[in-house]
Parts: C-alpha cells; sequence; structure tokens
C-alpha cells in the first residue's frame, strides 16, 4: 500500500490534505457519524485518491454518504453530498490504479445494507452503482445474485425517485448533474 501522496491532481470536490490520512484516524470519532465524521471521511478519501488508492477512496466516499446530516448541516454548504467525487474518481482513476469492480461493488452494497438509515444509504449506494454502470460499461454485474436473489436493478428515474423520498433536499438534483 502506498505511503505517500502520489503525482496526482487532486479531486477538486474534496478537501485538501498536505499528508497522508488514514482511514484508521475515523475510529477516534467511536459512535459519532456527525459533521466531523463526514468531514474526515472526504479527507481521507482525498488523502487514499492522492495515494493512487482509489478503490479505498471510493470506501471513504461511501462512509461519508453514511453520516447522520441533517439538510442544513453547515458542512454541507461547503462540501455537499460526494456525488461529484465519486463520479470524479471513478473517471479520473489512472489504468495502474486498482478500482475493482464498483458495479459489482455498489450492487452488493445496495442489496447488503445495514441500519441505520438503511433505506436512504441503499438508495445513495444505486445512484453510485449508476455513474459505475455508465464509466464501466463493460464491467459485469453480479449475475448470480441477480438470478438468486431476484436483485432487480433499478432505472435512472427510480434511483431519482428514491433519492427524493429517502435522501436530503436536492439530492437527487445533485445526483443527476453527474449522470
Amino acid at each position: 500500500m502506498a505511503e505517500h501522496l502520489a503525482d496526482l491532481a487532486p479531486c477538486p470536490f474534496l478537501p485538501s490534505v498536505d499528508r497522508v490520512h488514514k482511514a484508521a484516524e475515523m475510529r477516534v470519532l467511536g459512535r459519532n457519524r456527525g459533521e466531523e465524521f463526514y468531514l474526515l471521511a472526504l479527507t481521507c478519501a482525498q488523502s487514499l485518491w492522492l495515494q493512487g488508492l482509489p478503490a479505498q477512496a471510493v470506501l471513504l466516499l461511501n462512509r461519508a454518504f453514511s453520516a447522520d446530516l441533517r439538510e442544513d448541516a453547515e458542512i454541507l454548504r461547503m462540501w455537499p453530498l460526494p456525488y461529484a467525487a465519486m463520479h470524479w474518481v471513478m473517471s479520473n482513476r489512472k489504468d495502474e490504479h486498482f478500482v475493482g469492480n464498483p458495479r459489482r461493488h455498489f450492487q452488493h452494497l445496495a442489496t447488503r445494507m445495514v441500519e441505520p438509515r438503511k433505506v436512504m444509504r441503499s438508495w445513495r449506494a444505486w445512484a453510485c452503482w449508476a455513474y459505475a454502470c455508465k464509466i464501466f460499461p463493460e464491467y459485469p454485474a453480479d449475475e448470480k445474485q441477480i438470478v438468486e436473489e431476484g436483485v432487480v436493478e433499478p432505472g435512472r428515474e427510480k434511483i431519482a425517485e428514491g433519492l427524493r423520498e429517502h435522501g436530503l433536499k436536492g439530492e437527487d438534483l445533485l445526483w443527476e448533474r453527474w449522470l
């Protein structure tokens, strides 16, 4: 694993970093999933991106999406929900940097979500899945899971509807800007 910041352009949708941040830093917050957790998840995602670890940056963006934020949270004015960052990281990763199969990752995340805020977080995972399908059209779904569990991949309107019903105000529009 890289332990230094690589010569990569930073993601313009994430906070700047001047040192390596590790996901383990988030443990100090305990069960706090508020604004401080959100900002630290975004910061760690940027650091991981700059270390040439886009798959791990995606995981930290997933954690940011799990933050317990009110729609009027001050942090969201400066750092909106990271749909733009998620799209940017997947779109700008270098071929030699491991990203895994984001389509399958988000399919599993969306269909295996647990509390808290399970339904909202599941729709957010489907929203990121839609980005992955667009960015990586050659990456396969988990067909076995689709058949065995009867998973129905939602279309654009269904995802937007899920975000409108269960997400923050305007979240569907924020997501659709990058679709």
